[in-house]
């Protein structure tokens, strides 16, 4: 069931997500080559409590972890670790901040120092462009397929691929709640959801170098890979929907 919000609501998740790109603001710039993604956790954590907020991940059963950091070909989910980040590496920032009742998600991937290949700020840029064409379509009396169609023309038209077991989704007083926000049509457009004023969604691009297939990466009960070890990234929005258009939250 689909949870429309109120004015008042979408209110509130405005300050939440005003307070979450602080966090991101802050978080950015101090993840540099050598850091672990432990350390980076641990910091996200500080700045989210210093917002006055709570980490929305760790409201996930069995998900002790402020942050999800994968890194190259690791895909989402991936739990924060020793690791040390390498120049070249491709970082997944993804977080959520619970504040006075309801959560915002939001994600990015940077490159670790220096970009190896051009091929790789590229197909980063290709992924924010996209998100940024879904979201103007996710407005009052469209239809939850336009956004996926977008997302499908721009992931595809550049010859990368969409990871289709992996999608956006609605959020509120749940990180996830209906309804799924496919980044690809899987029926005829009319025969989506229609988009409503009080809908928020978090809209996620969440895509491959070159393949459409995931796997679950040995020893970790959380992370996802791609199948065939290529790279991937995410960029995500939480977005809800007015009388008047749409409101980009975080």
């Amino acid at each position: 069931m689909v949870n429309l919000k109120t004015e008042k609501e979408i209110l509130i998740m405005q300050e939440g997500g005003r307070r979450l790109k602080k966090v991101v603001a802050e978080l950015l710039p101090s993840i540099i080559v050598g850091s672990t993604t432990k350390e980076i956790d641990d910091c996200a954590y500080e700045l989210i409590k210093k917002q006055g907020g709570g980490p929305s991940f760790k409201e996930v059963e069995g998900y002790y972890w402020t942050t999800c950091l994968p890194v190259n070909n690791q895909v989402v989910h991936t739990p924060p670790s020793t690791r040390r980040l390498e120049n070249g590496d491709i970082l997944t920032v993804d977080i959520g901040m619970y504040f006075e009742g309801f959560h915002t998600d939001y994600a990015t991937t940077i490159i670790i120092g220096e970009a190896k290949d051009q091929n790789i700020k590229t197909f980063l840029n290709i992924g924010k462009e996209a998100l940024y064409k879904a979201i103007d379509e996710a407005k009052p009396g469209k239809r939850l397929g336009n956004i996926s169609r977008v997302i499908e023309k721009e992931i595809y038209g550049n010859n990368y691929f969409i990871l289709k077991d992996l999608t956006g989704h609605g959020i509120g007083r749940s990180l996830h709640e209906d309804p799924y926000v496919l980044g690809y049509l899987n029926r005829p457009i009319e025969k989506t959801l229609i988009i409503k004023p009080g809908l928020v969604i978090a809209i996620e691009i969440i895509y491959s170098m070159s393949t459409e297939k995931i796997a679950h990466e040995k020893n970790n009960d959380w992370s996802i890979t791609t199948s065939d070890h290529s790279l991937s990234a995410c960029f995500e929005h939480t977005v809800a929907i007015t009388d008047k258009g749409n409101i980009v939250l975080t």
